[in-house]
């Protein structure tokens, strides 16, 4: 079967932190001085990130469960312009993730309403844009998966494959823990499972503090001994050669800590891996 691609826990980076999209860029917080860019998109959550030459693109969507998704672009991360992507009513939308795909950019949006359309929450579906602001739904024979729980999407286009990193629900545990698994599709439509999942899940390795992290006595006295059911909210990139990884551990219901990993390779191999077989 293969071993899995070896991914190394840094440790917890802040509490109270969860979505988060790591971008080789300018800069949202220079991770040297710690000084921030401007605040932008004043009350909108669960946002991603995606660069596109010189230009960042940022999406959000206007409440947990919105019917909105939004889209603020910028060349200087001082200034940006605005538009909305999606417009579902009726939809509850959460996470968001876009990639450059062979043919114009794929978002994968994920939702929990409607419930005929969805199946068993939360379900991924798609839409496909030319030019990252106007977006445009695909039929919803495109989809992953109706039949479970999959949340939290990360997806990437690579040689002809959509590789989609997300959210699994493992009822069968107890308590319930929630694990990152790892899909791909060259279509949209009909989804491979790797055999070597699950590709995180909750361990001590969770609780470690990262370099230059800076945390208060009752901060680290949490990280020690909260609740740890969950790996979830998985993105990445590739920065000098490496694959970096941010992640949110906790109890997967509002106790939550983003933590950060590395593959020491790149982002290709890294998806390629988990699929040895071809």
């Amino acid at each position: 079967m293969g071993e899995k691609p070896a991914i190394k826990k840094l440790g917890t980076i802040v509490c109270d932190l969860v979505e988060a999209t790591p971008i080789v860029w300018k800069r949202f917080i220079d991770v040297e001085t710690g000084q921030a860019s401007p605040g932008f998109a004043t009350g909108y959550v669960l946002g991603c990130a995606h660069v596109e030459g010189d230009r960042l693109f940022v999406y959000g969507t206007d409440i947990w469960g919105g019917e909105e998704v939004r889209v603020w672009w910028s060349d200087d991360m001082e200034n940006w312009e605005t538009d909305v992507a999606l417009n579902l009513p009726g939809w509850a939308i959460y996470n968001t993730s876009v990639c450059a795909g062979p043919d114009g950019y794929i978002m994968a949006f994920e939702c929990g309403e409607p419930a005929e359309e969805v199946g068993a929450a939360f379900t991924m579906f798609f839409a496909r844009s030319d030019d990252l602001i106007n977006w445009e739904t695909l039929p919803t024979d495109r989809v992953h998966t109706r039949e479970r729980y999959a949340a939290c999407p990360a997806i990437r286009y690579l040689d002809g494959q959509y590789y989609m990193i997300y959210l699994e629900a493992m009822a069968h545990m107890e308590p319930t823990n929630w694990q990152e698994y790892i899909a791909r599709s060259p279509d949209l439509i009909d989804w491979e499972l790797s055999d070597l999942n699950p590709v995180m899940a909750a361990d001590d390795n969770d609780r470690k503090l990262a370099p230059g992290a800076e945390f208060t006595e009752e901060e680290k006295e949490r990280i020690a001994t909260a609740l740890d059911v969950n790996n979830s909210d998985f993105d990445f990139c590739e920065f000098e050669g490496q694959t970096h990884i941010v992640y949110s551990w906790g109890n997967q219901h509002g106790i939550e800590h983003l933590a950060t990993a590395i593959y020491d390779g790149p982002l290709d191999e890294f998806l390629k891996g988990w699929f040895p077989n071809g």
